[in-house]
């Protein structure tokens, strides 16, 4: 692919393989020793999942414009070494054994983390061309399954060989190496700061709340880009229950004594299912249109989520699994490749500043849910996967009625502008709808 002859894209391509991949691990390493110290109380791995998605409250309004006003390479690299630094602390931190102590680490090392995305997702559309968008979206979500395979199961391999300790270390290494490719990048300053160079001492509470204010209003104007948006909550909603209810699942109902293993399955699975889904959907995303890799795979997504509550084979179970990440896969290509080419430039990262709030939200939401009524109101995990299905099933039935006009009134707008400038060599990109 063309996309690889250009250096920058495969140099943060892989930063970001490094920094999810060693964030994985750790947070899975992290739920089996809560689990196995204090399996009396599973709502303590719930609430170290909340630890990953509860930051967001406090930097969700900053984080976008950071990443529009700053320089983008620096904030990406900086947040690197940022984690890296408070993963020593946490790894000093697990000798004390104070549960409250380590939570508080791995929140910072969170909050720090939500500045990446958008500095990243920014700086990779400023070095394609709108033609790339899809391809790299469906490369970028086929690497996730990779390290979503072999991270998640490398956790729990790391965690019974060499134990917490030794998880806490890969995430360290993780993060120098991406901080390095980072750094390697040679971006033009005008991907960099597309806004100009701003200082320190000329931001403040009122002009962030301005840039904040006026990143919603632009998604709030595009009803195609609010769509989409509304999908990375919905994606949300989904972490959130798979982010403890296979696991739970394993452990309470279909194998207590080898919970470990089979949670690693399930991370497997799915990742096999995503890395499936995706590579069929960057093979077919130039023969569909965007709406029509989204709306059938997640109509699917809801009725075979509601089938993981039936069934109480583990074999079925994981089989369902890799389905349902296969049918993701195209979803979020589709979502991936459409949005850079609606987004001007300059507000990417305000823009993209919004996807992981939104996402946190839904995710902390469905956790909270699941810390409050499992086991003490619903004993019994399969009606949550039922709710989480009938949620899934709403949204596919909102997308059936909105995207198909919506990306008939963007393929009437390029077309009018692909006219307005047909004696121009520039080509037209739509950010607006």
């Amino acid at each position: 692919m063309k996309i690889f002859h250009n250096p920058n894209f495969v140099k943060l391509f892989y930063a970001a393989l490094f920094s999810q991949m060693g964030t994985t691990i750790g947070n899975m390493a992290f739920a089996f020793y809560l689990l196995d110290h204090f399996s009396h109380q599973p709502s303590y791995a719930t609430i170290a999942e909340l630890m990953y998605s509860l930051p967001t409250i406090l930097v969700f309004f900053i984080v976008g414009v950071v990443a529009d006003r700053f320089d983008r390479k620096k904030v990406a690299e900086n947040c690197d070494w940022i984690r890296a630094i408070l993963t020593v602390l946490l790894f000093v931190t697990l000798f004390t054994g104070s549960i409250p102590l380590i939570f508080l680490v791995l929140f910072l090392r969170s909050a720090v983390t939500k500045f990446f995305f958008p500095a990243e997702n920014s700086l990779v559309q400023g070095i394609l061309n709108k033609e790339q968008y899809a391809k790299a979206a469906g490369l970028n979500q086929m690497l996730f399954s990779i390290f979503m395979v072999f991270g998640v199961g490398l956790g729990a391999a790391i965690y019974k060989t060499v134990g917490i300790h030794g998880a806490v270390i890969v995430d360290f290494i993780s993060f120098v190496i991406s901080a390095l490719l980072i750094r390697a990048c040679q971006i033009p300053l005008s991907a960099r700061l597309p806004n100009g160079k701003v200082e320190w001492k000329d931001i403040s509470i009122k002009s962030s709340a301005k840039d904040f204010k006026e990143g919603i209003t632009y998604i709030i104007k595009n009803r195609l880009l609010a769509s989409l948006i509304f999908g990375f909550f919905i994606f949300g909603l989904f972490n959130g229950a798979f982010a403890i209810l296979p696991m739970f699942t394993m452990k309470y109902e279909m194998s207590p004594d080898n919970y470990e293993w089979y949670a690693s399955l399930f991370a497997i699975s799915l990742g096999l299912g995503l890395l499936t889904g995706s590579g069929v959907g960057t093979l077919i995303s130039s023969r569909f249109k965007p709406h029509q890799l989204m709306i059938f795979p997640i109509f699917v997504t809801s009725l075979l989520i509601f089938f993981l509550g039936f069934t109480d084979k583990v074999s079925i179970f994981l089989g369902i699994v890799f389905i349902i990440g296969a049918c993701l896969g195209p979803i979020n290509i589709a979502i991936g490749g459409w949005m850079p080419k609606i987004v001007h430039p300059k507000l990417m990262g305000r823009v993209s500043g919004w996807i992981d709030p939104l996402m946190m939200l839904a995710q902390s939401l469905t956790l909270g849910i699941i810390a409050m009524i499992f086991p003490k109101v619903i004993v019994t995990i399969d009606y949550l996967y039922y709710g989480m299905a009938i949620i899934i099933l709403f949204v596919s039935l909102f997308y059936a009625f909105t995207l198909p006009k919506l990306s008939r009134d963007l393929e009437e707008k390029e077309r009018k502008l692909t006219r307005t400038h047909k004696n121009s060599n520039t080509k037209p990109t739509i950010h607006s709808v």
